[in-house]
């Protein structure tokens, strides 16, 4: 891993074609030399922009920092918001659509790692477009573990990361993007330019260039990584490791009820396959019930992130981890943890 030798601009245009394959696309695609974190940033910032109005679909802590973002270019938000146990509604969506028919930019998490919900996108993305919208759906969590098909859904932009289900690298990330999402980017009044969140300068420093020479320097390692997972993805195929993850997402739901737990996210659909989120239960002591399940867990079963400690934990089967035996690895934490936490002090 030390001194590796240079990435070749061969090899990164061999990626992006794996990618492209990988997600259905004939849209350009962005690879970001970075977490994907990164790279929903430079989606906002391209498109966002003083005097525009955007629907932000929040679900999750995702969907709630990308309209950070698109506020902090100057952009007028609209929060379509659910309670963290659900997911968004098709209606929600339409309702703000018809409410403000001067909306540019509708952006929306397909799935939330963090909640465990996955929205409707193929619904909301065709609302918006019959409506002239440009749509921005973040699929880092569930490219992989569910469908992501940007061109039939219609999608402007679509951001992945393959870190999650694909079982690659985190600091690299990729984003298709249609040539109505470059057009809103170029209408920009300020667009951002000479920086690693602008979109504009990797599209005239490589992709209308003869790909020749790659813009920076690149991640050696994480882009070699990237391709050594799409290449583990083709192998087994994509449908089949999207089939593995929804088998694992199903079995842990079963499971939880032979336990007497349930799911965090209210169901019946909304459920995402990355990951399955679970209630603590009411009569527990949270905090003992949380740190039992992750300690009997092996990396499985953790605690849920921020405000959701102490009211989730979550299965993380996830990538090579979606497989019956983990999943069972991690209901048996869960059983651990359910037989030996106190009761909740009131």
């Amino acid at each position: 891993m030390l001194d590796p030798a240079p990435l070749l601009p061969s090899t990164l245009a061999g990626i992006e074609q794996q990618l492209a394959r990988l997600l259905g696309s004939d849209d350009p695609v962005v690879v970001f030399q970075a977490e994907a974190i990164l790279a929903l940033e430079a989606v906002a910032t391209a498109l966002a922009a003083p005097g525009r109005v955007t629907i932000n679909v929040a679900t999750g802590p995702y969907g709630v920092i990308f309209g950070d973002w698109m506020r902090r270019a100057g952009a007028s938000v609209v929060d379509v918001e659910s309670a963290l146990d659900s997911v968004a509604t098709v209606e929600q969506v339409v309702a703000a659509l018809d409410a403000h028919p001067d909306v540019s930019v509708l952006a929306l998490a397909h799935a939330e790692a963090a909640t465990g919900g996955s929205n409707p996108v193929a619904e909301i993305v065709r609302a918006a477009r019959e409506r002239g919208v440009v749509t921005v759906v973040d699929a880092v969590a569930s490219v992989g573990a569910e469908p992501v098909d940007p061109t039939a859904w219609g999608a402007d932009v679509c951001v992945i990361g393959p870190q999650k289900a694909l079982a690659g690298p985190a600091g690299i990330s990729a984003a298709t993007v249609s040539d109505r999402a470059w057009d809103l980017a170029e209408s920009h009044p300020a667009p951002l330019r000479s920086s690693s969140l602008s979109l504009l300068d990797w599209r005239d420093g490589w992709l209308r260039t003869d790909r020749s020479v790659i813009p920076g320097t690149p991640s050696v390692l994480e882009t070699r990584a990237l391709g050594a997972a799409l290449d583990r993805v083709e192998t087994e195929g994509l449908a089949a490791v999207v089939a593995r993850h929804e088998a694992a997402a199903s079995r842990a739901r079963a499971g939880l009820v032979d336990l007497g737990l349930r799911p965090w996210q209210r169901g019946p659909q909304g459920y995402a396959s990355v990951v399955t989120t679970v209630a603590v239960p009411e009569v527990v002591d949270p905090r003992a019930f949380t740190e039992a399940a992750v300690a009997a867990g092996r990396g499985l079963v953790v605690a849920g992130p921020g405000s959701l400690g102490g009211r989730l934990v979550r299965i993380n089967h996830t990538g090579r981890s979606a497989t019956a035996e983990a999943v069972d690895l991690a209901l048996e934490a869960l059983a651990t943890a359910r037989a030996t936490a106190g009761r909740r002090t009131r």
